[in-house]
């Protein structure tokens, strides 16, 4: 007679259990949205403004090419003769007064390797002339490698700062380029 009652809790318990509310799940994130061959815009643009403690500023005007976004421009304010690095960044914020806010290099290639191509000389003036291309970044439509949004960055050369960022401009949209006709 035991054995009947045994079974009949066994059952209840596990009825008891499906009836349980499920345990809460880890949040997921959401899936990155998918690379693009081609943005929504032809043209943007970048206003850098000084980081640092520093005089670094310019313009820096986008374009979009089939292999990429081509940037072009100057910067002024720059260590004399220096190298400095010109990249993009995640975050389209330069709030910060060191432009940490714009967070780390943004690869729009995907490979997770930053570039050598990104370097830019300053004359005995201080001035730089840009003209680089990012590959494989797009200009608006919210695809992974669009940098639309995102931050350029200046790094600077001089003894003791290499590496400290000394411009931001957050890339924005031309008023001119702000769609381009897809069929």
């Amino acid at each position: 007679m035991r054995r009947p009652i045994t079974a009949l809790v066994a059952a209840g318990l596990l009825a008891a259990c499906a009836s349980a509310p499920p345990a809460p799940r880890e949040p997921v994130a959401p899936p990155s949205p998918p690379r693009a061959d081609a943005g929504t815009a032809s043209l943007a643009h970048a206003n850098l403004s000084a980081a640092s403690a520093t005089l670094a500023s310019g313009r820096i005007a986008l374009r979009a090419e089939a292999e990429g976004v081509r940037l072009g421009g100057e910067i002024g304010g720059l260590s004399r003769n220096g190298a400095h690095v010109l990249q993009v960044h995640a975050q389209g914020d330069c709030s910060a007064i060191d432009a940490s806010s714009a967070g780390p290099y943004f690869d729009a290639g995907g490979s997770g390797a930053l570039g050598g191509s990104d370097r830019i000389i300053a004359n005995e003036r201080g001035v730089a002339r840009v003209d680089q291309l990012v590959r494989h970044a797009v200009l608006g439509g919210g695809a992974a490698n669009d940098i639309v949004g995102r931050s350029l960055v200046v790094l600077g050369s001089t003894a003791g700062a290499t590496g400290a960022r000394i411009a931001c401009g957050v890339i924005t949209i031309a008023p001119d380029g702000a769609s381009q006709e897809k069929e």
